[in-house]
Parts: C-alpha cells; structure tokens; sequence
C-alpha cells in the first residue's frame, strides 16, 4: 500500500542531527503546515496550552532528595518534533497541539504571607501535572471508507506517575506513532506504535528511543488493518448484545473475567457510544441498523476523548485491539465472541 505524500517545496526539517535537540533554545517549531481547530485530540478536564507558555510560565519540578530536575514537558516536546523533523525530512510537520490539566500551583517565597486573592501575577508559580500533545504531518495521508487520515506523533507525560519525592532515577513517558482520522480528530494508535512506559534517564535516551519506535513503525500495515475493519459489520441485535455484554464484563468473577480480552473502556464511555450509534453524523448506524467495524472503531475512539490524559493512550490502543478482535469473532475464531454471543 502507497501513502499519499504531499511535498511542500518550502518545508524544510529544521533538525537533522542528534546533538541540536539537546540545545532546546535554538529549536524552533514553525507554524506551517494545515492547522485543523475544528475539535481537540482529547477533552475530558483538559485545557489547550502553547509551547510557549509551558516555557515560560511554568516551573519545572524536581526530585525533592537530590533536587535534580525532571525532563521537562517542553523538553519532551522538543525531542519529538526534532526525531520526526530527522525522519520526515521534507514533510509538511504542524506545530504541536498540546493539552494540559491537574494544574499545581504555587507561589514565591516573597509572597509567604499574603492571602491567595491579593497575590501578584509574579508572585504565582504554577505546573501541569498531566500533558498530552500531538504533531500531525499533514503531507502524508490516507483515505478509508471516505474518511481522510493524517499521519501523527505524539506523548504523554504524567508526573503522578513518578515519585518526585525520591532521587533521580528513571522517568517514565508514552508516546505513539499512527494516524488520525481528520473528520473527527480521533486518534486511531496500534500496539506496533505505541510505547506505554518508555523508560529514561536523559533527553539523549529519550530521544533514541523515541527514533526506534518511530522507524520501527509500518504505516502501510497499521493503514491495511484499518481498511480490513470495513468489511465486517454487525447486526442490530449484535451491537446491542455488545453493549450489553460490555455492562456486564466488570462485574464478571476475577476468574471468569481473566480468560477473557482486556477491555479498558468503562460504563461512561458506551453510554457515549450507545448514544452515537443512533446520533453520530459520520459513524452511526445504517437504516437496517446494522454497522461496520470502523465506524464501530471510531464510536469508541469518539468516546476515549472523555478519558484523562494518563489513560487515554492505553485506552486508544485497547479500542484498535478490541475492534480487531470482533472481527474475529464474527469469524467465530476468537476469545472475543463472548462479547457478541
């Protein structure tokens, strides 16, 4: 399978070696590309920041016995955009779309007696515990069942997830290569690539690693097992069944429900989902009230949007694995036809 590869003359990688993602301040992200505002990548309790503001107005914490510093959300940023800047030299690469929320705030030592309302601008410190972003590279496209795809990187990082009490050791990030599905800007992420704890110690590791998976990634399979998810579709009474059966699945007994697939969608998120089978616009059901597998796949992508920032990535990937695995069902060779059965 080709991707559709729409050069632009003008575009240039701005990053072509290891070394200048180390020199932060001479990086720079320019605005080219096509900026899609229509709706964010994720919502839940987030809030849209720019990389300017995480540099200038948010401090940086640090493990409190050593108090070295942790590899700032920027930073994490910066290695991103540079390892896609190295690999898709010539590509149209977006300035990233970032996500914030769990904001901790603080204030300075000059302002230790002053109540809240009366503290100053400069008086106040502030960190986002959770941070989510993406970099779409809208030069590199797909289209399946009429829905355009634009290829895209991104992480998160969450502190809560460290133990900033402790010394430096090892941090942990996420961070994903796949696609995004530009009628709704849900994020469409396979288990190939996807790294749910990437282990670090440096920004110089951070980015190796983060090159690895990036290379290691096969568009054209991840694009190839979307496309199949078009010819499998499911009954009326087979989707209700489904969502039935998802009601009952975390109330199963522990040894029933551990010989069964993972599914890390909740209540909440089918309750979305059952609702968008009859009201969603692009991915509802047909007028027999049966429904393919991908607009199914984009149902629950649709309603991962309502998750937090540090299980959003964990549920995209489930999302892809458990619409695959109904397409097995329906083949009758799968773990997964308890869900239709």
């Amino acid at each position: 399978m080709e991707l559709v590869s729409i050069r632009n003359k003008n575009s240039q990688a701005n990053v072509n070696n290891t070394n200048q993602a180390l020199v932060l301040e001479e990086v720079k992200v320019p605005d080219v590309g096509l900026q899609f505002k229509q709706k964010p990548f994720i919502e839940a309790n987030t809030q849209e920041v720019s990389l300017e503001e995480l540099q200038h107005n948010c401090i940086i914490p640090v493990f409190s016995k050593d108090n070295e510093k942790t590899i700032a959300h920027q930073e994490f940023i910066h290695v991103a955009y540079n390892s896609v800047a190295s690999v898709y030299s010539g590509q149209v690469i977006n300035a990233p779309e970032i996500r914030v929320s769990h904001q901790i705030k603080g204030r300075t030592p000059d302002a230790i007696h002053k109540s809240a309302k009366d503290l100053l601008d400069h008086e106040r410190t502030q960190y986002f515990e959770r941070m989510a972003f993406i970099i779409r590279i809208p030069s590199i496209v797909e289209t399946i069942n009429g829905n355009k795809l634009s290829l895209i990187v991104g992480g998160v990082r969450a502190y809560n997830h460290e133990n900033l009490y402790s010394k430096k050791g090892f941090e942990k990030f996420k961070f994903f290569i796949g696609f995004q599905n530009m009628v709704c800007c849900n994020m469409c992420i396979s288990t190939d690539g996807f790294q749910s704890e990437m282990k670090v110690s440096s920004v110089l590791e951070l980015q190796e690693k983060m090159m690895e998976l990036i290379q290691g990634y096969s568009a054209s399979k991840h694009l190839e097992e979307m496309k199949n998810l078009s010819n499998y579709r499911l009954s009326e009474k087979q989707f209700a069944q489904l969502v039935g059966k998802v009601r009952l699945y975390n109330f199963l007994p522990k040894e029933e429900k551990v010989v069964l697939p993972e599914l890390l969608l909740n209540d909440n998120h089918f309750n979305a989902i059952a609702k968008d089978y009859f009201a969603d616009k692009s991915f509802c059901k047909n007028e027999d009230g049966s429904i393919n597998l991908w607009n199914i796949y984009n149902l629950l992508t649709g309603a991962n949007k309502n998750s937090y920032i540090n299980t959003f990535l964990d549920r995209s990937v489930n999302a892809f694995s458990f619409t695959e695995g109904l397409s097995k069902a329906i083949n009758g060779d799968s773990n997964y036809r308890w869900f239709l059965s």
